[in-house]
């Protein structure tokens, strides 16, 4: 079966790669999108605890995924073999996740509009968000395409068994 190295990653090392590489990522995002739901509806009242959590989950988040972002291109990338242009979407997509990851975690610390009022911050934030949740889509679709749709040919050789 071909796949590209997307789908691969997460296959090898079982279940090491798919908690590292997808169930904790996942996981922080989805509790991100959640708390900041949350924190937005409650805001004329009182947000409280999901604004703390949001906060926290936005910085965990951001560095977590600027290691497994570091690891892919010092470790893994300089050796692929690309399989076409589905692979290379797949894992660029994925990779790129940390820029707007980073970038909640530097708004979260301070580092980034610094200046702006709670409302300019929020809109950053669901937009750094939204740009996420587009690029590890992109990642998610593109990764589990079979990489030969777009022309991709594998140099191993195929078995047919023809059955009577």
């Amino acid at each position: 079966m071909n796949m590209t190295h997307y789908m691969e990653l997460l296959a090898v090392n079982q279940p090491w790669n798919l908690i590292f590489y997808m169930v904790i990522p996942v996981f922080l995002a989805e509790a991100l999108v959640a708390t900041e739901f949350f924190t937005v509806y409650l805001k004329n009242s009182h947000p409280g605890n999901w604004k703390k959590w949001n906060k926290r989950l936005g910085i965990v988040l951001g560095f977590y995924f600027l290691g497994i972002a570091l690891q892919l291109c010092v470790n893994v990338i300089p050796s692929i073999q690309w399989r076409g242009i589905l692979d290379v979407l797949a894992v660029g997509s994925y990779v790129s996740g940390v820029i707007p990851l980073m970038g909640i975690s530097f708004l979260e610390l301070g580092i980034i509009a610094p200046n702006k009022s709670e409302d300019e911050k929020m809109k950053l934030h669901f937009l750094l968000l939204i740009a996420f949740l587009i690029v590890s889509h992109i990642a998610m679709v593109f990764g589990m395409s079979d990489p030969t749709l777009l022309g991709w040919q594998s140099n191993t050789m195929e078995i047919h068994h023809h059955m009577k």
